[in-house]
């Protein structure tokens, strides 16, 4: 019998430390500031509340399958923070972020995702949005990962050819407005993953809602993701849970300087996200009895609570233009390197909008020399065609 050594990708820690451990790699800033700190006062309430709230769950890292639906595909996602983002506009690259935003003003759009990721992996995805008189608006998204290609061996570990690991998802999304400030969506997900001999196939639907008011450019969203199961598992009776998670997002323009702060909250249905034991590289011991000196639960509890939440910035100077800033601290504690400072958890990118052609670029830090490339364009056909017109106008004809 052959024993092959395959390595399922899906925890993006070993994957980093597999890469890359060896590498030794006055006026209106006032409005601002007095502004932000509002929105502080205003919002710190309810993550109190939305995050002590919260049942006490052990870390879930690694217990699921097909985490690559958790992935960021779209460079603005990845940009802030790679979370879930809650913002009214034309953006159809948010759209299966957020299903409950899929509507009439993404009619006819297409959007492209590449991402350079870790260790020879690439994933991208293809979306088609389109909204029908009766049926209500609709999106359709192909999403494809390749882990690169893998040697297999025999017992005595001679070599027995290459084979190809590859994650696969078909996603039918369907929004509608109920109401000027309401809306719900939901989308649908085909799952299959191929790793060599092993194969699984599942189901998954996200559902949201979510709440925007124009004259105040604000948007709330709550959003239940990877609701769903293995139909075919990659082993005869071993049924595995997806990566499920419950996530609320809220965004704001500024009134008075072209600037949009966003908060994401993810992980909603469990508190504990950190892990203190002996296999934590970042727990000191006493030098006389070698006991571990837990920190306080004032510092676990703080860094459970900011754990939860990813905060970003939009800098819009125009229309044309923006640039997205972010930090997540989840992934800051997780991808921190010993004795050393890093940049883990923040992000940033840039997006142009120019006649219905969208092109964004972001990256996110993880490690020292660990940064994928994130890059999108997106089209909007209906945009596209009116500047056409207004372009190339009709020439006027002479009178007889």
């Amino acid at each position: 019998m052959q024993i092959y050594k395959i390595f399922v990708i899906s925890d993006l820690g070993s994957m980093i430390l597999e890469k890359y451990h060896s590498s030794g790699y006055y006026c209106k800033f006032v409005i601002f500031a007095t502004s932000f700190m509002k929105m502080v006062r205003i919002h710190i309430i309810l993550l109190s509340v939305l995050l002590t709230g919260m049942g006490c769950f052990a870390q879930t890292g690694g217990h699921s399958v097909y985490n690559f639906l958790s992935y960021s595909y779209a460079s603005r996602v990845t940009a802030l923070g790679s979370g879930l983002i809650s913002v009214y506009d034309d953006d159809p690259t948010l759209l299966m972020v957020n299903p409950s935003f899929i509507g009439a003003r993404h009619s006819n759009t297409l959007a492209l995702d590449f991402t350079n990721y870790f260790a020879n992996t690439n994933y991208a995805s293809a979306l088609y949005s389109y909204t029908f008189p009766k049926a209500g608006s609709f999106a359709i998204e192909a999403r494809y990962v390749n882990y690169g290609k893998f040697t297999g061996t025999d017992e005595s570990g001679v070599e027995t050819g290459s084979f190809s690991v590859n994650d696969v998802a078909l996603t039918v999304g369907w929004g509608r407005e109920l109401s000027p400030h309401f809306s719900i969506g939901a989308d649908l997900k085909l799952v299959y993953c191929g790793y060599e001999m092993y194969h699984s196939f599942g189901l998954a639907v996200d559902v949201a809602g979510s709440y925007f008011n124009k004259e105040k450019n604000l948007s709330l969203t709550l959003l239940a993701k990877n609701i769903g199961t293995e139909v075919k598992p990659f082993y005869p009776g071993n049924l595995e849970r997806l990566p499920f998670d419950l996530q609320f997002a809220l965004s704001q323009r500024l009134a008075h300087v072209p600037i949009r702060y966003h908060i994401s909250l993810h992980s909603l249905y469990r508190w504990n996200m950190n892990y203190y034991g002996a296999d934590n590289p970042f727990m000191e011991s006493d030098a006389l009895t070698n006991e571990l000196l837990y920190p306080s639960k004032t510092s676990q509890f703080f860094d459970n609570f900011f754990r939860h939440i990813i905060f970003g910035l939009e800098i819009e100077p125009s229309k044309y233009f923006s640039i997205q800033l972010a930090y997540n601290h989840n992934i800051h504690q997780e991808m921190k390197v010993l004795a050393r400072h890093s940049m883990a958890g923040f992000s940033y990118g840039f997006m142009l909008n120019i006649k219905g052609l969208r092109f964004g670029f972001s990256r996110l830090q993880y490690a020292p020399g660990a940064a994928p490339n994130c890059v999108n364009l997106a089209l909007n056909f209906e945009e596209i065609s009116q500047w056409k017109k207004k372009d190339n106008p009709k020439k006027l004809e002479r009178m007889p």
